[in-house]
């Protein structure tokens, strides 16, 4: 626990790093490590000294709630949480995903057709603004409006050095229901059945998401937190989970083991290094079996372009990188996958379902309104001489066709009056006239489109 006065000391380092930033240099982070797949434009100014802000502050087991920095990782959040008894109520999929990090760009996982997304049990924010200030953020008073606009900004508003967040009461257990349904119209009245009711059959639901495997081969995986002690399973080895879903009814994890299911094999694409195959596996380090490590190998990957050097020898034309996660709304669900197999043809993919509680401006969905997150992370084949981003312009017309949206943590190509439009071009620009008057801070499209 880092404490309270460890967190001023490293509020005092930040703000003093702000002020060593030229006038005329963009504000950034001195931060290593990223979730991000869009490239960035280098930027040879200091970044702000974010050190010391990695960690939880205070735990506050009767309020149920914990203070939190913004650089804290998910992954320290919930070590330090489960030994009090408690996570956070929505607990992104990826180990080094930080709070400040989801909040600002968005998370998701099996709670959040109950819980909606991570920002939705934030009960206030410290955030450093553009202007160099530090201000307190809440659903009501002086700074309202920055806590609302905060949420999908990415940093183009400031960075979150703390955040109150709630916490959830969970027990030491997991079970799980892997139910195969026909085909993608009955997993949507399944996820309407389980998002109104929170039961299926008579049985509470703590956490609901999906694997398409197929058209006609698709699971819904129901969570069900308990006391009672299990035999449980461990994917951390040899097994590999998302395999389990096709092999196993029912299974049951630890609530730390369920949390980090998907991390171990970064969900399934931890096969295209390898790490998958069993003789490889044996040899592979467990601590190397992470999301954060196969990451580092796609960068690396970028660098040294051994994967075009194989695209060459195999007379490949052109591929292009499809990592998205997109929002559609439940009903639209199969015309979205119907598509998608015609027209990207990538298997399997997750599916998510999600509600909002409040209006959220920047990424605004319908309260109390049913969305399945679509994720899909991989590569297409493309011909030679496409145009940049041919297949990712594809998705995003059509996810704009069903009133959905796609997250902003890749690469995004919209038009600038269409983005604005879709991500609340003008709650964002206000926030920015008040909270950062002298543009210090790179705005939402630059940083999502421009890559700047």
């Amino acid at each position: 626990m880092k404490g309270w006065q460890a967190h001023g000391e490293a509020v005092d380092r930040l703000l003093a790093s702000y002020g060593r930033i030229a006038p005329e240099d963009r504000i950034r982070l001195a931060k290593k490590t990223s979730n991000l797949f869009r490239p960035r434009q280098g930027n040879d100014s200091p970044g702000l000294d974010v050190s010391g802000l990695d960690g939880v502050i205070a735990i506050d087991t009767e309020a149920q709630t914990a203070d939190v920095q913004g650089i804290c990782t998910y992954e320290q959040l919930v070590a330090e949480t489960l030994a009090h008894g408690f996570i956070p109520y929505v607990v992104p999929q990826l180990r080094t995903i930080t709070l400040g990090g989801a909040v600002t760009g968005l998370g998701i996982e099996s709670t959040s057709f109950r819980s909606g997304l991570p920002h939705e049990s934030v009960l206030e924010m410290d955030i450093l603004t553009g202007s160099g200030e530090v201000v307190t953020a809440a659903p009501e008073g002086d700074h309202a409006d920055l806590f609302e606009a905060f949420p999908n900004s990415y940093g183009s508003l400031g960075y979150a050095t703390r955040l109150r967040i709630k916490l959830e009461k969970v027990p030491p257990f997991v079970t799980l229901r892997h139910v195969q349904v026909a085909d993608a119209a009955a997993a949507v009245k399944a996820i309407e059945v389980i998002a109104e009711t929170g039961e299926w059959h008579g049985e509470r639901v703590d956490g609901l998401d999906g694997t398409a495997f197929s058209p006609d081969e698709i699971y819904l995986t129901l969570a069900h937190f308990t006391d009672i002690p299990q035999t449980v399973s461990d994917y951390t080895g040899q097994q590999i989970y998302y395999r389990s879903i096709q092999t196993r009814e029912t299974d049951a994890l630890t609530m730390n083991d369920y949390i980090w299911r998907w991390d171990t094999d970064w969900f399934w694409c931890s096969g295209a290094f390898g790490a998958q195959n069993p003789w490889v596996r044996k040899v592979w380090p467990t601590k190397w079996r992470r999301s954060d490590v196969y990451h580092r190998l796609v960068g690396l990957d970028e660098k040294i372009g051994l994967s075009k050097v194989l695209d060459k020898v195999k007379k490949v034309p052109g591929r292009e990188r499809v990592i998205q996660d997109v929002e559609v709304p439940v009903d639209r669900l199969p015309e979205f996958l119907e598509w998608f197999d015609a027209e990207v043809g990538m298997r399997p993919v997750w599916l998510c379902p999600l509600r909002t509680t409040r209006p959220w401006p920047v990424y605004p969905l319908t309260p109390g309104e049913t969305y399945v997150n679509v994720g899909f992370w991989g590569t297409v084949e493309v011909p030679a001489g496409s145009p940049e981003g041919m297949v990712n312009r594809k998705i995003e017309d059509f996810v704009h066709s069903l009133g959905g949206h796609k997250s902003l943590y890749s690469e995004a190509f919209y038009d600038q009056e269409t983005f604005e439009q879709m991500y609340g071009g003008e709650v964002l620009a206000a926030a920015r006239g008040r909270y950062d008057p002298e543009g210090r801070l790179s705005t939402l499209y630059e940083k999502a489109v421009r890559n700047s």
